[in-house]
């Protein structure tokens, strides 16, 4: 299935409760274990000398795959790209099922089979956004051949809380907290009024760390946030059962080539515990005068660190 540009201005989507598409490209539905899964994808007529890239937005309570807009409209020039839309999110399933971080990381790992059945098995690149950096750790632990390296923006799993949970199994989740979220009287609508235009406004500014947020963002949050079903999935992540205790043995055995970046604005700044992955030869880290979005705030910055980065890596094309 296709779709075009998305129709993204703040008069288009005040005017419809319908879900235009986050970025361009062709538009792709396939049936899997974890539900109907949607993906984007586009690239030059004439694929260039570098490997596919897979983009992963974040989790909240409104994310979809125009987060990861910028980048997927800027490398769409030189290479393939993909945006994939993880279960309960954008034009994926969101129905009212259980949303687990094994349901997530296999997400991924289908996209990924995806797209080898389109190049190949080439090792990919592929780049995530804050919690969703967990689940492509993960899959990039089980699946390292798939790769050709991972990017973590603004991961979590770095903050002084997680020092000293690399050693156990399970999530941070409170099931109790989920059970009184999904409470049939106020699902529906306290989910309303957590995605209100003015909340949703409220916490980009403390994601940006500043009231300068991108506009576009916050009214494509607003529509994906009225589509049928649009709770079910935020509501295990507001619960903490999203939020892998072990992740910081994830990290550590990674061997790929691995790039961080984060802000220093804002309510996510605590990575105190990148200590543990710091000065290894396979990570490199950037740190960007911004929030935690720097590939809206401070785009060709951010392109050009993360470029740099990526033209340190041998080639996963066929010579």
């Amino acid at each position: 299935m296709s779709a075009g540009a998305p129709t993204n201005s703040p008069g288009a989507l005040r005017g419809t409760n319908e879900l235009p598409a986050p970025v361009s490209g062709q538009r792709h539905e396939i049936g899997s274990p974890v539900g109907r899964l949607t993906y984007y994808s586009a690239g030059p007529e004439t694929p260039g000398k570098f490997p596919p890239l897979l983009l992963v937005h974040s989790v909240n309570a409104a994310a979809s795959a125009y987060e990861v807009k910028p980048l997927y409209e800027h490398y769409r020039r030189s290479r393939t790209v993909y945006a994939l839309e993880l279960p309960g999110f954008g034009h994926s399933d969101r129905g009212k099922r259980e949303y687990t971080v094994r349901m997530m990381t296999d997400a991924i790992l289908i996209a990924v089979r995806e797209i080898q059945s389109d190049f190949g098995r080439i090792p990919i690149d592929a780049l995530a956004v804050s919690l969703s950096s967990e689940f492509l750790a993960r899959a990039v632990s089980e699946s390292p051949l798939a790769f050709r390296s991972l990017a973590l923006v603004s991961p979590t799993g770095f903050t002084t809380l997680d020092k000293n949970t690399n050693k156990r199994d399970g999530t941070r989740g409170k099931p109790w907290l989920h059970g009184l979220f999904e409470f049939p009287l106020w699902s529906e609508g306290f989910f309303r009024l957590l995605t209100s235009r003015r909340m949703i406004r409220y916490f980009l500014n403390k994601t940006w760390g500043s009231t300068n947020i991108d506009e576009g963002l916050l009214n494509y949050d607003y529509v994906t946030a009225r589509q049928p079903g649009a709770q079910h999935a935020p509501y295990y992540f507001v619960s903490g059962l999203l939020f892998s205790k072990d992740i910081p043995k994830i990290y550590n055995s990674l061997t790929l080539p691995v790039w961080m970046s984060h802000g220093v604005r804002g309510d996510f700044v605590d990575y105190s515990n990148k200590t543990q992955v710091e000065g290894r030869a396979n990570w490199t880290i950037n740190v960007f005068s911004t929030g935690a979005m720097p590939h809206f705030e401070a785009e060709a910055e951010f392109i050009a660190a993360y470029d740099a980065f990526l033209a340190g890596l041998p080639s996963a094309l066929p010579s």
